[in-house]
């Protein structure tokens, strides 16, 4: 594919005064306006010709225009009306070749549970409220996902990535393993964004596991376990499952069953050890 015309800082600002968007804390809208950090982003996530890519959150197309320039099928789900409406007009004009490829869907992401196609990978600059939510969402209504980088606020994608252990490693952490192996696989400039945010950004990657650990029905089970198990951090697995299995006595025996220290605490686990609580609870 020959490279297409990204948007720079004077298109988005100008995108912004057509459509009366002032970028807002709530929506979590900071909009990239740096295409050599489009086009970085595109190389991380391999998006190739043929992929079926789901962005969440396209804003004013910058990110959007990069995964179409691969040749790849774009499915963009933005919240804001105004957006949504604009971004197949922005792709005509700077690009008309590839707005074929393009589809948007206006609907908020925390909600979805069908799209028109099946997305194969999953690349976004995601609204740092809701970027956690968001991504264990789309892994769970969306099983044809093999991998994605999004771009987060590094708080949360540090959190994301960590292992057992870390100070940062988390409920997050535990969950966004389930569905496969994830990593850091950057850090981002606040200069990149309009307006400049006041805090850092990371880019974080993951591949999906080839099988899942099992059915929707563990995965609840082990999810209510680790949300019991992080919600006191500080207190022992006895105590902070205690809630999960009725109380400290029967929280101690079903650890013991599992072979798992009623002692430890849940930032001592990994996966695999929740895993193994809730198949034998």
């Amino acid at each position: 594919m020959s490279e297409l015309r990204l948007l720079g800082p004077a298109e988005i600002r100008d995108l912004a005064e057509l459509l009366d968007v002032t970028p807002t804390k709530k929506l979590g809208q900071n909009f990239v306006i740096d295409g050599n950090t489009v086009r970085r982003i595109v190389r991380v996530a391999e998006v190739e010709a043929g992929d079926v890519v789901v962005e969440v959150g396209p804003g004013l197309g910058s990110l959007t225009l990069g995964l179409l320039e691969t040749g790849a099928r774009v499915v963009a789900v933005e919240i804001d009306r105004r957006l949504a409406a604009q971004l197949p007009v922005t792709v005509e004009q700077l690009a008309p070749s590839v707005a074929e490829r393009l589809t948007v869907v206006h609907q908020d992401a925390l909600t979805v549970t069908e799209l028109p196609e099946q997305p194969t990978r999953l690349v976004a600059n995601l609204p740092y409220n809701v970027s956690v939510p968001v991504l264990l969402h789309f892994l769970e209504t969306f099983p044809t996902l093999r991998s994605g980088v999004v771009m987060v606020q590094a708080e949360v994608g540090h959190r994301i990535a960590a292992g057992p252990g870390s100070k940062v490693y988390g409920a997050p952490s535990v969950k966004a393993a389930w569905y496969g192996d994830w990593r850091t696989a950057g850090n981002v400039s606040r200069q990149i964004f309009w307006p400049v945010p006041n805090v850092d950004s990371v880019l974080v990657a993951f591949d999906r596991r080839a099988e899942q650990r099992g059915d929707e029905a563990l995965r609840r089970r082990t999810f209510a376990l680790v949300d019991a198990a992080f919600q006191q951090r500080r207190k022992t697995l006895r105590q902070s499952l205690s809630v999960v299995f009725g109380d400290p006595t029967s929280a101690a025996t079903a650890l013991e069953a599992a072979s798992i220290s009623p002692s430890l605490r849940g930032e001592q686990l990994q996966l695999d050890d929740f895993v193994r609580l809730a198949e034998t609870a």
